[in-house]
């Protein structure tokens, strides 16, 4: 389903922990790291289609979160070419999306990477709010940028009294906002993974540096 300039409808899954650290995903069998999206299917909302998403890519329910904010409007990208297959060349352009922020308010363990036949990640962590955005592909960058800075705005208090909801760290360091001029691609926060046992999902692995090849 594309509109008219050739751009197809979207939903993007900002998950946040009680400590604003947010869900940080590896595509599969890739060394490109993401946040959950997918299309918006014909006769759903974005609402309907985030939470479909969110089921299908780390195996959430709705009761799972707690939807915090969402982008005023669309946000575009465009896929080169080489990306796109042949017939769909000079009539698909790329996504528009609608960006979600979400808090998840159970335990992290039920999340789960293998919810459906064709699992989209392999591993998973919870990062910084800033996330690296040299490991996203590079078509993508601009609109990550725009949908952490908008949302940024949002974010709740961080609890850090709620470990067990927080990567299950034992540590205290805090993520901490910056400003959208942090988000070029030069200067990227901390990769260092949360300190302390991580209980990891069913199908996931712990990679504790998404830029390494």
């Amino acid at each position: 389903m594309l509109d008219r300039d050739g751009f197809r409808p979207n939903v993007g899954i900002i998950l946040l922990n009680q400590k604003n650290q947010v869900f940080w995903g590896k595509r599969i069998r890739t060394h490109s790291w993401q946040f959950p999206q997918g299309g918006i299917d014909r006769g759903e909302t974005p609402e309907q289609a985030m939470y479909r998403e969110l089921h299908e890519e780390v195996g959430l329910q709705p009761e799972h979160v707690r939807i915090v904010a969402r982008t005023r409007d669309w946000l575009r990208y465009e896929v080169p070419d080489r990306y796109i297959r042949r017939d769909a060349r000079g009539v698909y352009k790329g996504q528009k999306q609608i960006w979600f922020l979400l808090q998840l308010v159970t335990h992290d363990h039920v999340l789960n990477l293998r919810a459906t036949d064709h699992p989209e990640f392999d591993a998973w962590r919870w990062n910084d709010y800033w996330v690296p955005l040299e490991v996203v592909v590079e078509f993508k960058r601009g609109v990550y940028e725009m949908a952490l800075t908008e949302l940024s705005r949002f974010l709740p208090r961080p609890d850090y009294r709620n470990r067990y909801l927080c990567g299950h760290s034992r540590g205290r360091e805090e993520s901490r906002p910056h400003s959208g001029a942090d988000l070029d691609g030069r200067r990227a926060p901390s990769r260092r993974p949360p300190n302390g046992p991580m209980e990891m999902p069913p199908g996931a692995s712990f990679d504790p540096d998404p830029g390494q090849t």
